[in-house]
């Protein structure tokens, strides 16, 4: 379920005449819909002839080395990069719309990065993670929530009860914060089942 579903306004449509940029974010457990939220942005300005570059971090290979996938199986062209410098280093001068899937897994410097862009008149859509497997704010995107004009907050249903899920559920053992899977790996979980730590997967 997508709460503050996005489309474009009379406002946004002015910004975009004028020349102004701005920051959306995309956030919330896995599973929830995030990218395919950001890929149906991204195709939206492409169908209104927007020149739109889609980037991904490199440590996210899970479904392709070079697309950004949704869970549901949409995709979308992007080019896998390790830092915000990188992404930086590659958008060009003619670029409309960024896209940015995985905030979480960039480093800090994403936050400066992203502003910039918006400075220079471009649309920025990152999506992430807002916490991680402990339930704690996963950076950088709480910094990106902040400096952001438009948020998006998405939820899926929990696996154990059916309730609205906000946490994403370990069901491996490791202490990394950073571990890279799907529905191997996690699963949605409400408040109430959520267990900050890792958990045997749900039965059935």
């Amino acid at each position: 379920m997508i709460e503050g579903y996005f489309d474009d306004t009379e406002e946004r449509r002015k910004q975009r005449q004028n020349g102004t940029g701005w920051i959306e974010v995309i956030v919330g457990s896995m599973f929830s819909g995030k990218s395919e939220e950001l890929i149906r942005r991204l195709n939206r300005a492409r169908i209104a002839r927007q020149k739109v570059q889609v980037f991904k971090p490199k440590i996210d290979a899970r479904y392709s080395r070079e697309e950004i996938a949704s869970h549901s199986g949409q995709t979308h062209t992007s080019l896998p990069v390790t830092t915000a410098a990188e992404l930086l280093a590659e958008i060009e001068h003619d670029t409309q719309v960024v896209g940015i899937d995985e905030g979480q897994f960039f480093d800090m410097e994403l936050v400066e990065a992203v502003n910039r862009l918006a400075a220079e008149g471009k649309r920025v859509i990152v999506a992430g993670l807002d916490q991680d497997y402990t339930g704690r704010p996963f950076e950088p995107m709480p910094q990106l929530l902040c400096v952001a004009e438009f948020i998006t907050k998405t939820h899926a249903i929990c696996v154990k009860c059916g309730s609205t899920a906000n946490y994403s559920q370990r069901t491996v053992e490791s202490d990394a914060r950073v571990e890279v899977g799907a529905a191997d790996k996690y699963e949605a979980r409400c408040r109430k089942c959520f267990v900050p730590h890792a958990d045997a997967p749900t039965a059935g």
